[in-house]
């Protein structure tokens, strides 16, 4: 009978303990889901050097954040704080030198979750990670910014025989270090030797190549500069003159035509002045003999 009890008893310790569990991973379910969640871009965010950028960050479903602290910094750099906001204003301690004054937040969204940062006057030294993390809710969120500076090649002819020209391209300052390549009127790749980079001091790059290319049909060449990371693609177009033999057959008779009328000229005018000189000379002999 008390081994009867005590059974039961056990049981109904185990099943209350069985139920404490319960509701206790219950309410932890709910607390969690209850939690916003910091949302962040899912692709590099790109932008140009000397232009204003803003990295999107936002909390989801959308939660005033404005009484929150909110922190933005770079987990590469020390100090690594971009941007602190706390006590409804921008706290800047600890912050990073390099951005002083550069930086805010879009404090008339802050209440609708959004707490994407704004970054102006971009440099290249801002290319890297930013995280995006708001404390109080246990919540981070990771953007990636890629820096760039793009250029338009230039292309010039270096020399020429009866058959081909020399091409040269050139392109002065890209970022990050882009790859140079020829097609020609069709589209097609051309056959050119390995493009001549260089790094200069302000870390930007300089590409150039050239390419010896057949007087042909197709004489629209054009010279491709790209950098597929940052999806950016700057172009020149040169149109190399052909001349047909007919062309240069007519080219050939005017030159001469006009080289024989210029001889025919200059021989008209020494018989002038040959003339002129022996009447002026006749005329010398008379009034000597007259005296």
């Amino acid at each position: 009978m008390r081994l009867q009890r005590c059974r039961s008893a056990l049981s109904i310790v185990l099943l209350q303990h069985v139920i404490d569990c319960f509701f206790l991973l219950t309410s932890h379910r709910v607390s969690s889901s209850d939690v916003p969640l910091l949302i962040g871009p899912s692709q590099t965010v790109v932008a140009f050097v000397g232009d204003d950028v803003t990295l999107p960050c936002r909390l989801e479903p959308a939660t005033d954040a404005s009484a929150m602290r909110l922190e933005w910094a770079r987990p590469d750099l020390s100090p690594g704080f971009v941007h602190v906001w706390a006590d409804r204003r921008e706290h800047v301690l600890d912050k990073q030198p390099s951005y002083r004054g550069r930086t805010s937040l879009l404090t008339d969204r802050l209440h609708l979750g959004d707490i994407s940062l704004k970054l102006v006057n971009v440099t290249l030294s801002d290319e890297g990670p930013y995280r995006c993390l708001v404390p109080e809710l246990g919540r981070k969120a990771f953007v990636k910014l890629a820096v760039c500076v793009v250029s338009t090649p230039v292309i010039r002819v270096m020399s020429r025989t009866s058959s081909s020209v020399v091409l040269q391209c050139e392109s002065a300052g890209w970022y990050p270090e882009p790859e140079l390549l020829w097609l020609d009127g069709e589209g097609k790749l051309l056959s050119a030797g390995p493009p001549e980079t260089v790094r200069g001091p302000d870390d930007l790059y300089t590409v150039s190549s050239r390419v010896t290319v057949e007087k042909r049909h197709s004489n629209t060449f054009t010279c491709r500069v790209q950098q597929n990371n940052i999806n950016q693609t700057r172009e020149a177009h040169i149109r190399v003159a052909v001349l047909s033999r007919y062309v240069k057959g007519v080219l050939a008779l005017g030159l001469l035509g006009v080289v024989l009328g210029l001889a025919s000229t200059i021989h008209g005018c020494m018989r002038e002045h040959a003339r002129h000189k022996k009447i002026q000379s006749e005329h010398s002999n008379k009034e000597k003999m007259d005296v």
